[in-house]
């Protein structure tokens, strides 16, 4: 049985992160959209929350709290209701900090985690997706073979955050093709690592503040002790769970900011002598994206409370994105339809958060709870 109500340090969390995904990022979405560029101030401010030194062991220099995914979800489905690619920007050194916390040898834990708990943002990013249509994170066409004391690694990832700007780079790929998701590893490479080509920032419809890269493995030789977790691997179908958890949270951020923009402009605006709210056929498309709303979230938790008891989750996470991908899309352009001619503008964000709407379903691992 799942238990829906929060404790006081979860509605902690909700709040703070709420209102600073409010008042910071919410007016910064716009600028960054239109320049692809990030406010400094408010990538800074977003790190002194402590949403990544807060996770990591206090000998480490961090917060030293326990992990839990629905946790994870609430604060991304918050920095949602502000922004998905400001939200996933700040969260990105995530991406190989937790995975390291969760998995990594006590080495690689003393050598990468101590970078992320400084007074200033420390960028990081892991690669997962390739750059084919069936790409499958259970059949990857990257490949990791083992040299002797080193790994030669071949292949290409796309969609990789802030890949140009960080120091160490979180690479997947599949060290045994006949296993699944089993047969998958992940390797710490360094950004300057010999072979690693790291092309021009991708081009996006959306999450145009989100600094994504495509870059190229041909025949980068890292050695045995970047491999995450040493001899004994790492369980890739859970990284993948709470990869899968984060962005179908930070999707449900998105369906209630546009909701609550589609409801308090129906609201407000008038036609015919009274506002469009009280018109049946508007309010039956709020009614439905309210609903759209509550079955994500309850989707999002169903999946995140398995991770946190331990039990498997790559059914109900693998559902629960998928579910909120389709959903997003629908909630968005919903909004832009209550809006009417005015939702096609960029003077109202519903168009922004459309586009960004429409990439959930094509992403995969740039998030992690």
């Amino acid at each position: 049985m799942i238990d829906f109500e929060l404790s006081d340090e979860q509605k902690m969390i909700r709040d703070s992160v709420g209102a600073f995904a409010t008042e910071q990022i919410r007016p910064a979405a716009r600028p960054a959209d239109e320049t692809g560029a990030i406010a400094a101030d408010v990538v800074t401010q977003a790190w002194q929350l402590g949403l990544v030194s807060g996770s990591i062991p206090e000998q480490f220099g961090g917060g030293g709290d326990i992990r839990s995914a629905i946790t994870g979800a609430i604060v991304a489905e918050e920095l949602g209701y502000g922004d998905i690619g400001i939200g996933m920007h700040v969260l990105a050194p995530r991406l190989l900090a937790f995975p390291v916390v969760e998995m990594g040898t006590d080495a690689q834990k003393e050598r990468m985690l101590k970078r992320f708990t400084g007074a200033n943002f420390a960028a990081a990013s892991a690669a997962v997706i390739e750059p084919h249509f069936d790409s499958d994170l259970t059949a990857m066409q990257t490949t990791a073979k083992r040299d002797g004391a080193a790994w030669i690694l071949n292949g290409v990832k796309c969609c990789v955050p802030l890949a140009a700007d960080s120091e160490t780079i979180l690479v997947y790929a599949a060290t045994d093709a006949q296993k699944g998701f089993a047969g998958v590893d992940g390797f710490l490479v360094a950004r300057n690592a010999a072979g690693l080509k790291i092309a021009e920032r991708e081009k996006n419809m959306g999450l145009k503040g989100l600094a994504t890269y495509s870059l190229t493995l041909e025949n980068c030789r890292v050695g045995a002790d970047t491999r995450l977790g040493g001899d004994k691997g790492i369980n890739f179908s859970r990284l993948m769970s709470e990869a899968r958890i984060a962005i179908a949270a930070f999707g449900v951020g998105l369906m209630r900011a546009a909701f609550d923009y589609a409801r308090d402009y129906a609201k407000e605006r008038k036609a015919f002598g009274m506002f469009i709210a009280q018109k049946q056929a508007i309010a039956f498309i709020l009614a439905d994206m309210a609903i759209e709303i509550d079955a994500a979230r309850l989707l999002v938790w169903e999946a995140a409370s398995r991770v946190d008891k331990g039990d498997d989750a790559l059914k109900e996470s693998y559902l629960a994105k998928n579910y909120v991908a389709a959903s997003a899309l629908k909630v968005a352009d919903n909004a832009v339809q209550v809006l009417g001619g005015h939702g096609y503008v960029r003077d109202h964000p519903v168009e922004m958060w459309l586009r960004n709407a429409r990439g959930l379903a094509a992403i995969d691992g740039i998030a992690t709870v």
